[in-house]
Formats: C-alpha cells, sequence, structure tokens
C-alpha cells in the first residue's frame, strides 16, 4: 500500500483546500516514521495521525499549510482520518491507543515538555509492535528533525 499517496490522494478527493495544501510531488519528503514501530496493518493509521501532529506542531511531509487557521483545520481533519483508518485495522482498543496519543502530546505541547517522541514509541508498541532498539532510535531521530524549532 502506498502510505502517502492514500493519505494525499484521501485529502484531494475532500476538498480543494487540502488539495492546494498538497506539496508538489517533487517536494514531498515520504519517510514513513512511527508506522515502521507498529503492525503494518495500522501503518495507514498511523502515518496520518502522525502527518496531523507535523501540522499542528512540526513540519509536514506532504503538506504546505499557507496559515494557521487552516493548519488547525488540515490538522484536526488528518487526525479524524487517521482514527477512522486506525478503527478499521484494529478496532476500539487501537482507536484508544491512538486518542491517549494525540492527547498525550497535545498535553505535553501545552506544557512544552519533552516526551513526545517515547508517547509515540509507546503507542506503537501498544498497538502489538515490537521495534528494535535502532528502529526506536531511527524513528526518534526522524521525528525530532521534523519537530525541531
Amino acid at each position: 500500500m502506498d502510505v502517502f499517496g492514500a493519505i494525499a490522494n484521501g485529502a484531494r478527493s475532500e476538498s480543494r483546500v487540502w488539495a492546494a495544501a498538497l506539496r508538489p510531488s517533487d517536494e514531498r519528503q515520504l519517510v514513513a516514521v512511527f508506522s515502521a514501530l507498529a503492525p503494518t496493518h495500522y501503518a495507514l493509521g498511523v502515518e496520518t495521525v502522525y502527518e496531523a501532529y507535523l501540522v499542528h506542531y512540526g513540519k509536514p511531509r506532504l503538506f504546505a499549510v499557507p496559515n494557521a487557521d487552516e493548519a488547525i483545520l488540515l490538522g484536526d481533519y488528518l487526525y479524524a482520518h487517521g482514527l477512522v483508518r486506525i478503527a478499521e485495522a484494529g478496532g476500539v482498543p487501537a482507536v484508544a491507543v491512538l486518542a491517549d496519543l494525540i492527547a498525550r502530546c497535545a498535553a505535553l505541547r501545552a506544557d512544552c515538555a519533552d516526551g513526545d517522541g517515547e508517547a509515540w514509541v509507546e503507542a506503537a508498541r501498544a498497538l502489538g509492535g515490537s521495534p528494535s532498539e535502532g528502529e526506536v532510535a531511527s524513528a526518534l531521530a526522524l521525528h525530532f528533525a521534523r519537530v525541531a524549532a
């Protein structure tokens, strides 16, 4: 499955505004970060929720949103669609993991506290992933590059 194509195509079909916010194909940075740590059937949902997180708090891979208001709306759209995809892949227990992750990361951001990367790793494990130390280190390095100020 082309995770990034599915995210982009979903946004494009949902709204002209989201379609306009898509980066040109040659400017997209299509590197999966945390889905590599979770079971593969969660990849689309995890990367959709992660893209939402990046739209709100970091450097998105697929989108270049022109202003803060649109960033909030696009991020919320992506969160919602990511949770739908998680529900399809793993039901209510999986949604609870991601909903807790979203709330935890929002609280960390509001408190200007560290720990969001570790929260993503814990969520991937809670979904049934068993990543190696090297996979975790790689995901965290990719994450911190996208959220660093």
